[in-house]
């Protein structure tokens, strides 16, 4: 791992090598530490560190990107030099705004822990040794990961702008098996890897897996349903793909598109980009070393605005939120720091409360039916319960849903007061269970 120092004396000496009118650049490095386990046995220890140098060159509205994990000084000058020739081939573009110069930002020291830096593979072994031990007596098998990342990035770019982040993250996923398709899934995240768990996580899964091993089939229809965190998470982060970004947006391929200032979910629906949430402590600027702000995405039920960086927020005649991605990516923004407003409930409440439902712990391979009504569809899976007469009564052969997320996000009648960070595709949200009526399934 490299040292702020170090690595802001590479960026300042390499910015000099632009011959180009402007230059931006962008340094990952990234330590990454994974034991998989499965059958209840360790089957794989790695570990990979990776640096990825990206640059940028502009001429004359002219913008072209070169990428390499070559860092000495032939190599990143190889790389300007590369990104200053595509530049030179590219069509102008009108609509690009120069390269900036934004004051420095420090990001929240409780981003990075020493002890999740140092994390030994015996330490991980040890919490994969708690996932079989807890799932043995049950007749169950362990099969599931845990990953520790070290993770720093640092932007510069001829116009002075200057940026450098560490953060560190812990990341253990379990699901327990057995006969008759029986599993139960549970997983734990954290900035620091003193708050896994891993006896917490397989009481979690082995919970979930015991009380799911009678199975009935429902027919497909309307239930109400209560959707675990990371059930809803999944459904907030396709939000955040289809449309709470400024180039969907701008194309109207978003469900946004026109609907700023109209409700569209229930008034108990509230979506923030928070990056300085305390549980969070997101990266506080983006790839283009713009600092990121908190943005209302739903607010009480209406739609207040989307996530820019600065190619789409010029575009739009606003100012970037911070939300770049690495700039050869063709995405576009999009949120990465979502925080969903709870309520005053909890999940034993929402199956007390029930008369007749079905418990989801977490969605499988979730995909786009109809992206400008928000229309999805996945299975539910590890852990899928029949509710009837506020008690769970037994598993749920997996099913099927068809569902407007905004629909459902209309239909929402509770949610709880506690949030869990649910990780997913890069994004770090925090979320609320939900009791949902009238969700849709087609099998």
């Amino acid at each position: 791992m490299l040292y702020k120092e170090q690595i802001m004396k590479v960026l300042d000496g390499m910015i000099g090598g632009f011959k180009a009118a402007k230059g931006e650049l962008v340094l990952i490095e990234e330590d990454l530490n994974l034991t998989r386990f499965a059958e209840s046995a360790i089957i794989q220890n790695i570990s990979r560190y990776d640096r990825t140098m990206f640059v940028r060159a502009v001429a004359d509205k002219r913008v072209g990107v070169a990428v390499t994990n070559q860092l000495d000084t032939d190599g990143i000058l190889k790389a300007i030099k590369a990104a200053e020739e595509i530049a030179l081939m590219q069509n102008p573009d009108p609509d690009f705004p120069d390269l900036a110069k934004y004051p420095t930002v420090e990001g929240s020291k409780k981003a990075y822990y020493k002890d999740t830096a140092e994390l030994s593979p015996n330490k991980r072994a040890e919490e994969a040794k708690e996932c079989a031990k807890k799932s043995a007596p049950q007749n169950l098998k362990a099969t599931g990961a845990y990953q520790s990342n070290v993770k720093t990035t640092a932007v510069a770019n001829t116009e002075g702008t200057r940026q450098f982040f560490t953060e560190t993250s812990a990341w253990l996923t379990l699901t327990v098996s057995g006969k008759n398709s029986v599993s139960g899934w549970a997983q734990s995240f954290s900035r620091n890897s003193k708050d896994i768990d891993g006896n917490g996580v397989a009481e979690t899964a082995v919970g979930k897996a015991m009380l799911s091993a009678k199975k009935v089939k429902m027919p497909p229809g309307e239930y109400t349903v209560i959707l675990e965190p990371a059930a809803v998470a999944d459904m907030v982060l396709f939000l955040g793909f289809l449309g709470f970004g400024a180039k969907t947006l701008l194309s109207h391929r978003s469900f946004m598109a026109g609907k700023i200032g109209q409700k569209i979910t229930g008034d108990n629906i509230t979506i923030i980009e928070d990056p300085f949430n305390s549980r969070i402590n997101a990266m506080p600027f983006d790839y283009e070393g713009v600092p990121k702000k908190k943005v209302p995405l739903i607010e009480n039920g209406i739609a207040k605005g989307v996530v820019s960086n600065r190619y789409y927020a010029a575009k739009l005649g606003i100012k970037s939120t911070g939300n770049a991605l690495p700039p050869n990516n063709n995405y576009g923004p999009y949120p990465k720091a979502m925080v969903m407003k709870g309520g005053n409930s909890s999940i034993d409440k929402m199956i007390a409360s029930t008369k007749k439902g079905i418990l989801i712990t977490h969605w499988w391979y979730i995909n786009f039916l109809n992206p400008m009504k928000t229309q999805i569809t996945g299975t539910s899976i590890d852990g899928t319960m029949l509710i009837e007469d506020g008690k769970v009564v037994s598993g749920v052969d997996d099913m099927r849903m068809g569902q407007s997320i905004l629909e459902a996000f209309s239909n929402v009648e509770a949610l709880s007061s506690e949030l869990t960070l649910c990780p997913k595709y890069g994004a770090l949200m925090l979320i609320p269970s939900l009791k949902i009526h009238n969700f849709n399934f087609m099998g």
